[in-house]
């Protein structure tokens, strides 16, 4: 597979420092040479440029959203790499940084598919906030709903204006840690929904067969994966932002990203939420047997 990877060492929409560290320690653990290894054509883009801003800008537009203007500018330039690479024949892998890079990676791959888009959005949280429903302001906890039109109008007219993607082909898997807002809305739109207690009571075997067909059965032909490291158990990765225990294990993950990379529709993939600073070796321990996953998942891709 011809694939760009490209960095992203956002921090301001988890509000916390560390996670900015994720791609360039990846890197130096091996992260080319994993993706290479396994026959992979492998394009570093390197990282985009983040500046550092002052705290007494957190809140300058004035509302209960952290850091929107950085957050923006950031994400805007990520839509466009996203795109760039998928017109190029790329397969685009973005390296986070904190989860609000969806905000433009999710636009980036919307505009290259249009209406045969959809999102496979695997996390802990549903990060399906707006500025009314967040209780933190944290944008990372916001991106999806953004990305199916709701909250914010500088976040959801992100390189383009308008949805990126119908609530109606958003599959969410692993969430264990919903706020009120977040559980209404997808009760509200019937969002597709597979919670950790699923995958615990029912086995990930049983769930990714349900997941695949639902996936045929909207009719998409091109997904966008976002992928944050803390839908995995809170021991297996200590070393993220916002961990939460019950989640699934190495294995799970492992099998889960097979079954979907299998379908042929997975078109773009995120790895967010690796913060080195919090815990390393046990984090990126299993974070580098994920990514070794992904990448013999996507050499199999023809």
């Amino acid at each position: 597979m011809k694939m760009n990877i490209v960095g992203i060492p956002l921090h301001y929409g988890c509000d916390r420092f560390g996670v900015e560290k994720g791609p360039n320690k990846l890197r130096e653990n091996g992260l080319i040479e994993i993706f290479e290894k396994n026959g992979n054509e492998v394009y570093d883009l390197g990282n985009l440029i983040v500046p550092e801003r002052p705290a007494s800008e957190k809140y300058e537009e004035g509302t209960h959203m952290k850091w929107v203007t950085p957050i923006v500018k950031c994400n805007e330039e990520l839509a466009e790499v996203v795109y760039s690479s998928h017109k190029a024949g790329a397969f685009p892998f973005s390296v986070g940084g904190d989860h609000a890079m969806g905000l433009g990676t999710v636009a980036g791959s919307s505009k290259a598919f249009g209406e045969d888009f959809g999102v496979v959005w695997i996390d802990a949280h549903g990060d399906i906030n707006t500025e009314e429903s967040s209780p933190s302001g944290n944008i990372h906890g916001m991106p999806l709903a953004s990305s199916m039109g709701f909250g914010s109008e500088r976040l959801k007219n992100i390189f383009f204006e308008g949805k990126k993607v119908d609530p109606s082909k958003v599959f969410l898997i692993c969430q264990r840690d919903l706020d009120p807002g977040e559980v209404d809305m997808i009760k509200e739109y019937n969002i597709n929904y597979w919670s950790s207690a699923d995958i615990r009571e029912r086995g990930m075997d049983v769930i990714m067969k349900e997941v695949v067909a639902r996936m045929e059965k909207v009719g998409v032909n091109n997904f966008h994966l976002s992928f944050d490291i803390d839908s995995m158990d809170a021991n297996l990765v200590p070393g993220t932002g916002t961990p939460v225990y019950d989640g699934i294990n190495v294995h799970d993950t492992e099998y889960m990203l097979q079954q979907l990379f299998k379908t042929g529709k997975i078109k773009a993939m995120d790895f967010s939420e690796y913060n080195p600073g919090l815990e390393y070796t046990v984090t990126t321990d299993n974070c580098i047997k994920i990514l070794n996953a992904v990448s013999r998942c996507l050499a199999e891709i023809k």
